[in-house]
């Protein structure tokens, strides 16, 4: 329930209060006043899109703040929470500002928002009716809203149950009519596939194989100079003696050596230095018995291996070409490319698998179609006839609201049936749409009609109807009037209306105040009680907040309405 709305710098309010609360408020006012931007506001804080050309000539922008009472829990306590605010004490405040620039910027229970959350957040507490509306009830998609709002927990469970089903069917559907249109190009695709498998498979390529060629080849090509450094250096560090003398460089440490030692018998300061030559002879023996072993190893044919070599990294530089760009990824490609043929491959299998099920699918959800249909045929025939009898107590009582069902002849996620609404002026006229068998007060009244009916089904928190009781007069206009009352009864209703006899059955009347007062028309929003409230449905009557038999009508008015009330 809407609490209260402040409204500033919006259209030719300056700056407003609108005390709301529960029961029936109805806003009344002079032409211009500003009635309709209390709507405008009300649209702004349920996420409707914000028009630049609103916002009030010489201020900064356009503010609307709304308080609302809500459960602590439940779905719109989860979305706020979602959107990173909270409730304070059950009361959550929505805001949202508009630039004279055209920019928005909205808050959910304190933190900044999407505007689409408020748009989430308004369809749960708010459903608003006005001169749009009316079109709107005209179309068939609004038609079986309508009509399935009233339906309720039944069609709703049919409807979970047909749209799982529909769902699969038009995936498969989808997936099966993708499979059959690319048969031809998917079976290429797994002929290439075969060719690429059994050429990676023919060559077995090894992860790191290609780096190790690269290097045996490397070794292979310069294997003249590799064994003629290797010989010279061996010769170096072992060689036959020449002459007598050491020519090589173990020769050489262990003539030193000899030296020493001899020479360390007189000076125990050389032993350390005979040590070092010991253990560097061990290293040197140790270098020339590696070199030794590298020569014993070198290839005596090195041309036919290195032949060998080049054409193996050949072929592997053709799988890269194909299916690289690097060798890890021609083996990933025999990996994956298997996996896709094995999908490939098993087409045939897959496309029958999916027509069996698009085929039983289809069973199923033509039966579930029929319980849909079944569900709102019946819901239609108790639409029909409770919205009649509302229309009978509204001055239409020869009027009958038709609700038919009728099947559209194809299926979509809400079922294959065609709603329509269509009015019988009386019981010898022929049913007509609502489009064309209704005029604007009649549509007013078949749309409050069926909130009426409606709200035993599907409550709502709040109702906002904005001149629902245009073109009506007279009693009617008092059973409006009355309607209205009772759907406060379990509601909160919110009615901007120009007429006294709807405004007799508030619980909670508020005016709209113009002040003419210099260049600028600013208005903003009284609470009316006693004598003020009957001036003021003295005007509305007559045109004349002073007249005596005015006021006169309107007492009579406001203590008819509180008899007509429960």
């Amino acid at each position: 329930m809407i609490e209260e709305i402040s409204i500033r710098g919006l259209g030719v309010i300056g700056a407003a209060t609108l005390p709301l609360g529960p029961g029936l408020t109805v806003l009344t006012g002079e032409t211009g006043a500003g009635k309709t931007m209390v709507v405008t506001a009300l649209g702004l804080l349920l996420g409707e899109r914000a028009d630049a050309g609103a916002v009030r000539a010489g201020t900064a922008s356009a503010s609307v703040e709304g308080r609302w009472s809500v459960p602590s829990d439940g779905v719109v306590a989860d979305r706020v929470r979602d959107a990173g605010g909270d409730l304070d004490d059950g009361e959550l405040i929505l805001a949202r500002s508009v630039s004279p620039e055209g920019r928005s910027r909205a808050v959910v229970g304190g933190r900044s928002a999407p505007v689409g959350v408020l748009g989430e957040i308004g369809q749960q507490l708010v459903v608003v009716h006005g001169q749009s509306d009316q079109l709107r009830l005209r179309s068939a998609t609004a038609q079986r809203a309508t009509l399935d709002r009233f339906a309720g927990a039944p069609l709703d469970a049919a409807l979970d149950a047909y749209r799982a089903v529909f769902d699969r069917w038009q995936h498969g559907q989808g997936e099966l009519e993708v499979l059959r249109a690319e048969r031809d190009r998917r079976a290429r695709e797994a002929d290439g596939l075969r060719v690429a498998m059994a050429e990676i498979e023919e060559a077995a390529p090894v992860p790191g194989e290609d780096a190790e060629l690269g290097e045996r080849a490397e070794r292979l090509a310069n294997l003249e100079d590799l064994r003629l450094a290797a010989s010279v250096a061996h010769e170096q560090l072992s060689s036959e003696e020449v002459g007598g003398e050491p020519a090589d460089v173990l020769g050489l440490l262990d003539a030193a050596r000899r030296g020493l030692e001899r020479a360390a018998a007189h000076d125990a300061a050389l032993e350390p230095v005979v040590q070092a030559l010991r253990e560097v002879s061990y290293l040197a023996v140790d270098a020339a018995a590696q070199v030794s072993g590298y020569l014993a190893g070198l290839d005596a044919d090195g041309s036919r291996e290195l032949e060998a070599v080049q054409d193996r990294r050949a072929v592997l530089a053709g799988l890269v070409r194909k299916y690289g760009p690097e060798l890890a990824d021609v083996i990933e490609y025999a990996t994956t490319g298997g996996a896709r043929l094995l999908e490939l491959d098993t087409d045939g299998d897959r496309i029958a698998a999916l027509e069996a099920q698009v085929t039983a699918d289809r069973d199923a959800l033509v039966a579930l179609a029929d319980e849909v249909s079944a569900v709102r045929a019946a819901a239609a025939a108790r639409l029909g006839n409770r919205v009649s009898g509302e229309l009978t107590a509204l001055a239409m009582a020869a009027a009958r609201l038709v609700v038919e069902v009728s099947d559209r002849g194809d299926y979509t996620p809400t079922g294959r049936d065609a709603v329509s609404f269509l009015l019988q002026p009386h019981a010898d006229a022929e049913p007509r749409p609502l489009g064309r068998g209704a005029s604007g007060g009649e549509l007013s009244r078949v749309m409050l009609a069926i909130e009426v009916v409606i709200a035993g089904a599907d409550p709502v928190p709040t109702f906002v109807f904005d001149e629902v009781d245009a073109g009506v007069g007279g009693a009617a206009a008092i059973e409006v009037g009355r309607r209205l009352a009772g759907l406060a009864l379990t509601s909160q209703v919110i009615v901007v209306t120009h007429l006294a006899q709807v405004a007799a059955f508030a619980t909670n009347h508020l005016r709209v105040v113009k002040d003419a007062g210099g260049a600028v028309t600013a208005s903003s929003v009284e609470r009316l009680e006693g004598e003020e409230r009957a001036s003021e449905m003295a005007r509305l009557l007559s045109g004349l907040s002073d007249s005596g038999t005015g006021l006169e009508h309107a007492r009579e008015l406001i203590e008819t309405a509180r008899s007509l009330v429960p």
